[in-house]
C-alpha cells in the first residue's frame, strides 16, 4: 500500500473546499474537480478567506497561506484529475445516482493502486463501492463541517474494504491533524444514526406544539451541554440534508422510530433550509 501524496477532491461546495484546504495546509498536492469554472473559483475564494482568518488569528504565516493555495490545483475534468492521484475524494451531493456516476468514472481513470473515498454522510460505502472494480480499495471519510476546525473524520469500511487500506487512511487522516474513529457499514453509521433522530424527534417537539424553537434549543444548550441546539444544528447542516439522511435511515431499517417529522417535510418543500436560504427554524 503506498503513501498518500498525491489526492483529488471531487465537489468543491461546502464539504468539499474543507477537504481541500486540510490537506493543502498538511503537505499534499491537491487536485480540486469542479463542474464549472466558476464553482473552482468560488471553492478556492472561500479557501483563501479561511486561511486569511487563521493568519489574522496568527494560527499560520502568511508564507504558509501562500504554500497552501500553491498546493491546490482547480479542474474541470475527472479524467485529468484522477489519473495520478492516490487518494480520490468525493464530496458532493448526497444522492447514490450521482455519486454512482462519479465513482464509475473515476474507477475507469484512476490508476490500479489508488484508494477512492467518498464523504457521504449516510449512503451505504458498501452498495458505492459496489460499482467500482475495486470494492476493496473503496472507504468512507465523513470529515465534520467546518472541517477545517472540526477535529473527527468518521472512517467508514465497506464489506470489502481491506485492512490495510483502513490503516492507511487512520493515519492519513491524523497526518490532518484530525481524529479518526472506525465504524461499520450500516445506514447512517454512527454519527447521523445517534444524531439525526434527536434533531427529527425536536422538531416534533415544535411540529406538535411542545415548545417554540428557541426554547427546546435552550433546554438541550443548558440541561444537556450541548454548545449549538438541535434545531440551529439543523439549519447549520440544511434541513434538505437532515430530510435525505432521515430518508436513508427509513429506507435502510425500515423502523418507524425514524420517519422524518411532517414539519421537516413541508419546511423543505417551502425552500426554508436554514442557513444556506437565510430561514430554516430561525431567520438569518
Amino acid at each position: 500500500m503506498r503513501d498518500i501524496k498525491k489526492v483529488a477532491v471531487i465537489g468543491g461546495g461546502t464539504m468539499g473546499n474543507g477537504i481541500v484546504h486540510v490537506f493543502a495546509q498538511n503537505g499534499f498536492d491537491v487536485k480540486l474537480i469542479e463542474t464549472k469554472q466558476e464553482f473552482a473559483d468560488r471553492a478556492i475564494n472561500t479557501i483563501d478567506k479561511n486561511l486569511s482568518r487563521m493568519v489574522s488569528k496568527e494560527k499560520i504565516s502568511e508564507s504558509d497561506k501562500v504554500a497552501t493555495l500553491e498546493r491546490i490545483q482547480p479542474l474541470l475534468s475527472i479524467p485529468d484529475g484522477v489519473k495520478d492521484a492516490d487518494l480520490i475524494l468525493e464530496a458532493v451531493p448526497e444522492s447514490y445516482d450521482l455519486k454512482k456516476k462519479i465513482f464509475e468514472q473515476v474507477d475507469a481513470n484512476a490508476p490500479s493502486h489508488a484508494i477512492l473515498a467518498s464523504n457521504t454522510s449516510s449512503i451505504s460505502i458498501t452498495k458505492l463501492a459496489a460499482v467500482t472494480k475495486r470494492p476493496e480499495k473503496f472507504i468512507g471519510m465523513h470529515f465534520f463541517n467546518p472541517v477545517p476546525v472540526m477535529k473527527l473524520v468518521e472512517v467508514i469500511n465497506g464489506l470489502e474494504t481491506e485492512q490495510a487500506v483502513t490503516d492507511l487512511i487512520m493515519d492519513t487522516s491524523r497526518k490532518l491533524g484530525k481524529v479518526p474513529v472506525p465504524a461499520n457499514d450500516f445506514p447512517g453509521f454512527v454519527s447521523n444514526r445517534v444524531l439525526m433522530p434527536m434533531i427529527n424527534e425536536a422538531i416534533f417537539c415544535v411540529h406538535e406544539g411542545v415548545a417554540e424553537p428557541v426554547h427546546v434549543d435552550e433546554v438541550m444548550k443548558l440541561g444537556m451541554a450541548h454548545p449549538m441546539g438541535p434545531l440551529r444544528l439543523a439549519d447549520f447542516i440544511g434541513l434538505d440534508v437532515c430530510l435525505d439522511i432521515l430518508h436513508v435511515l427509513y429506507d435502510g431499517f425500515k423502523d418507524p422510530k425514524y420517519r422524518p417529522c411532517p414539519l421537516l417535510v413541508k419546511m423543505v418543500d417551502a425552500g426554508k433550509l436554514g442557513d444556506k436560504t437565510g430561514e430554516g427554524f430561525f431567520k438569518y
